[in-house]
C-alpha cells in the first residue's frame, strides 16, 4: 500500500515544514498514488491559508514513520506515552493511545497531541492491517489525547466523544493550539487542528467492528466533565482514559468528589486488562486505581482540614501541598500538579 505525503510549510518560512500524510490518496500502487497526488494535496491546502506546499511523495507503508505499538490482548494494540506533563516532554507524546482490530474495521482510542502523532498512529495501524479505521473514541478533551484526530477524520472514521465534549473542547480550542505551538517545534505541530465529535454519548453506546464490539460509557464529572471509557467485550480490556492515572500525578479538571465517587464503584464486568490514560497497563483493578485513590483521598482530607481551620486559599494551597509531600516519590511531575490540584480542590470544597 502507498500513501501520499505532502510537505507543508508555514507561509513565509520555507524552513518550518512538516510531512502531512493524506489518507484519501491511499492506494495499492505508487502509480495510482502519484496520479492523484496534486489534486488531493491542492484540495487539502486550499482551506489552510497559513500553509503552502513544497512537494509530494508517495511512500510505501513500511517507510512511514510509525508509533511503536504493543499488543496487550488479542487484537488490542497500545502506544504507551511518556508519563510526564506536557511541559516536561520534548514532543507532547505523553498519553496512552489504542487500536482495536475487528474483523471488518478498526477503532482508535485517543489520537495524541498533534496531527504528527495522529499520523504516526495511523501508520502503525497500517503496518498491522489494511482494514478501514471506522471509529475514533476520544476519552476526553485534553490536548494530549485529542489533537491528532483530523487524519482519521480524513480517512473516513466517525469521531465519538462524551456529550459534554464538543462544548468543552470548542471553548478551549485556541488555547490548546497556542499551548502546543509554544511548547513544541513547528515540525511537531504543523497541520494540527481541532476536530469535534460527529456523535456523542450521554450515557451508554456501543460500536461493532465485526466480530467484536466496544461498549462506551460516559462518566459524571470526575477528571473532567467529559470522560468516556471504552470496554472491549472480546478480551475484557478497559480503556479508562484519564479516569485512571498511573505514574503521572493525577490532574483535576472536573470534580475531586466526583472522581472519588467514580473510583468507589468497580466496573462491571471486572476488566481483565486496564489501559490507563497514562502509565503502565495492568491486569488488576486494585493495582490500577490504588495509588490514585490514596492520593485523591489525602488531597480531599487535607483540603477539608485547611478550610475548617479558616485558612484562605493563598495559605491553604501551600499547606495542602506540603501535607502531600510523602507521596512525591510515587508520581512524576508531582510538585506542579499537587499545587494545581490543591487549588482546584479548595475551590470545589469551600462550598461544601
Amino acid at each position: 500500500m502507498f500513501h501520499l505525503i505532502l510537505t507543508a510549510c508555514i507561509a513565509g518560512s520555507s524552513e518550518d515544514c512538516a510531512p502531512i500524510l493524506l489518507p484519501e490518496a491511499e492506494t495499492g500502487t505508487r502509480t495510482e498514488c502519484e496520479a492523484q497526488a496534486e489534486r488531493i494535496a491542492d484540495a487539502w491546502l486550499k482551506d489552510r491559508s497559513g500553509l503552502i506546499g513544497a512537494g509530494t511523495e508517495c511512500q510505501p507503508t513500511e517507510e512511514l514513520t510509525a508509533l511503536p505499538l504493543q499488543q496487550v490482548a488479542p487484537g488490542i494494540h497500545v502506544y504507551l506515552g511518556d508519563p510526564v506533563q506536557m511541559e516536561d516532554s520534548a514532543d507532547g507524546k505523553i498519553a496512552n493511545l489504542g487500536a482495536v482490530i475487528g474483523e471488518a474495521s478498526v477503532a482508535v482510542i485517543d489520537t495524541g497531541v498533534s496531527r504528527a502523532q495522529g499520523q504516526e498512529l495511523y501508520a502503525a495501524i497500517r503496518r498491522l492491517t489494511d482494514l478501514p479505521v471506522s471509529h475514533v473514541i476520544l476519552t476526553h478533551m485534553h490536548p494530549d489525547h485529542a489533537l491528532g484526530t483530523s487524519v482519521f477524520k480524513e480517512a473516513g472514521a466517525e469521531i465519538l466523544g462524551h456529550a459534554a465534549m464538543p462544548m468543552a473542547l470548542d471553548v478551549r480550542a485556541q488555547s490548546y493550539l497556542d499551548s502546543i505551538a509554544r511548547l513544541y517545534s513547528p515540525e511537531e505541530v504543523i497541520g494540527t487542528e481541532i476536530t469535534l465529535p460527529d456523535r456523542t454519548v450521554a450515557d451508554r453506546d456501543s460500536i461493532d467492528l465485526g466480530g467484536r464490539g466496544l461498549s462506551l460509557q460516559a462518566a459524571s464529572t470526575a477528571h473532567t466533565d467529559n470522560d468516556l471509557t471504552a470496554f472491549d467485550e472480546a478480551t475484557g480490556t478497559l480503556f479508562a482514559g484519564d479516569l485512571v492515572f498511573r505514574e503521572l500525578a493525577p490532574v483535576i479538571d472536573g470534580s475531586l468528589i466526583g472522581w472519588l465517587e467514580w473510583l468507589e464503584v468497580s466496573p462491571k464486568p471486572t476488566p481483565r486488562v486496564i489501559v490507563p490514560g497514562h502509565g503502565a497497563v495492568t491486569d488488576s483493578w486494585a493495582v490500577a486505581i490504588g495509588p490514585q485513590t490514596e492520593f485523591l483521598t489525602a488531597l480531599r482530607d487535607a483540603t477539608r482540614e485547611a478550610i475548617a481551620a479558616g485558612a484562605p486559599m493563598s495559605e491553604a494551597v501551600p499547606q495542602i501541598t506540603k501535607s502531600l509531600q510523602d507521596k512525591n516519590d510515587a508520581w512524576n511531575s508531582f510538585s506542579e500538579t499537587a499545587a494545581r490540584d490543591a487549588t482546584a480542590a479548595y475551590k470545589e470544597l469551600e462550598w461544601e
